[in-house]
């Protein structure tokens, strides 16, 4: 996390140091580097500019469910950033944060009819459509907007990612996507209904991917199914591989980005050069967590240090209701102390005030800390936000972007009030 570094003992976002954020904002509170989000998101757009994708022949379409802040999204727009949706309501994010619906892929298993309407209103580039009920359901939702809606379908090529079982996507066995036995004949029927536009093919086979050898072998199928439709005279216009490419949580070594698209944009020109004539085809990347996973951490506070019979724990502000994933993936984050302190470092879990044993934010860490100082919890800036919530009546944090040497509010924290302002009594 080249953005987040020690200066003078102390741990720093660009140039502002955590413990001026904490007395300005409080805790917990998610900071996120702008300088990260727009370097990691120019090691796709750059590569892709390398291998002669420019406007037109790629597109870089941000997973918006993987940190959904509209700052966030605002300073990708900017860049030039698509973005990948899966609800109406991420829709309406972009919209609010200035993005462009004509850069907008709609992907998700369960679109509902009000969300297709919303979708079709906007005029997005595309529906990633997964199932054949899905196809009747958007056709006549079409019908009745008077409209065609352009469609890829998101095709379920059985390739192992080797990652996490609730985040690998691409098996036979997970919800998502066509079967690639079944793609062709839903092509087909796809093909057929009077207001589908097919334009493009889509696969997205799991995240958290440290060898892009899983993703290569999804392109080659991909590819010998193009083939197959073009010889029924369905051209596909755009190939949409997804995202996935992992990030450095606890010494991984994932692929770098522009390795990765080196070799498969050589698969891909090889393939137009043999099979189309050296003819294009536009190519559509769907990344979430390689472009702010690292761009954030969670900012927290010892609330008490406590020695157990086996264990000593570091109870802090921050909870699993702030941050999900080590509860739910048993996920991996380090844990650095914000200032660093010439003391004697003991063994702790670090836990949160919710009342669940499985609220906790990393296990057996050797740490030199004391009650009321302050952690970062490291890599946290993807799906930890967005996967947040009010368990226990508690409000979700505040979130900063630090832009050089000023720190900005991008979210207020939550309240007690903030909670319970929807309900009412009974009467």
């Amino acid at each position: 996390m080249s953005h987040f570094s020690y200066q003078n003992g102390e741990l720093c976002a660009e140039n502002v140091p955590l413990t001026q954020i904490a007395r300005q904002f409080g805790s917990p509170t998610y900071i996120y580097s702008k300088a990260a989000l727009v370097e990691n998101f120019s090691s796709y757009s750059d590569a892709c500019k390398k291998h002669g994708r420019g406007e037109g022949k790629a597109l870089v379409c941000y997973s918006v469910k993987s940190n959904s802040n509209l700052a966030v999204l605002n300073v990708l727009g900017q860049l030039g950033s698509g973005f990948d949706i899966v609800s109406g309501g991420e829709l309406l994010r972009v919209l609010a944060a200035g993005g462009s619906p004509r850069k907008v892929i709609f992907s998700g298993v369960g679109k509902s009819r009000d969300e297709m309407r919303l979708a079709l209103s906007h005029d997005i580039l595309c529906f990633n459509v997964e199932s054949i009920p899905e196809l009747h359901r958007l056709n006549e939702v079409a019908a009745e907007t008077g409209k065609r809606a352009p469609v890829s379908l998101r095709v379920n090529p059985n390739v192992d990612a080797k990652t996490h079982p609730y985040i690998s996507t691409g098996l036979k066995d997970n919800k998502f996507g066509v079967a690639y036995e079944d793609a062709l004949e839903t092509y087909r029927v796809a093909a057929s209904l009077p207001h589908i536009n097919v334009i493009g093919i889509d696969c997205h086979i799991g995240s958290q991917l440290l060898d892009d050898a899983p993703l290569l072998e999804a392109v080659d199928k991909l590819i010998d199914l193009i083939d197959t439709l073009a010889a029924e005279d369905i051209a596909i216009h755009h190939l949409d591989i997804g995202g996935g490419i992992g990030i450095n949580y606890n010494n991984d070594a994932p692929v770098a980005v522009g390795d990765y698209l080196s070799r498969l944009f050589a698969k891909i020109d090889a393939w137009r050069a043999a099979k189309h004539g050296g003819a294009p085809i536009t190519v559509l990347f769907e990344p979430g967590r390689s472009i702010v996973g690292n761009a954030g951490v969670l900012l927290t506070e010892v609330q008490f240090i406590k020695h157990g019979e086996t264990k000593n724990f570091a109870i802090v502000d921050a909870a699993m209701n702030d941050l999900m994933r080590p509860a739910m993936y048993e996920a991996w984050h380090g844990v650095q102390p914000v200032l660093q302190r010439d003391v004697a470092t003991q063994i702790y879990d670090v836990v949160g005030p919710v009342c669940e044993s499985g609220d906790w934010l990393a296990r057996a860490r050797e740490l030199a800390i004391g009650e009321g100082d302050l952690l970062a919890i490291m890599s946290a800036g993807a799906y930890g936000m967005t996967m947040s919530s009010n368990y226990n009546t508690r409000g979700r944090a505040a979130e900063v972007m630090v832009d050089g040497s000023a720190a900005h509010l991008i979210r207020k924290r939550e309240s007690p009030g903030d909670l319970f302002a929807l309900e009412s009594l009974l009467p």
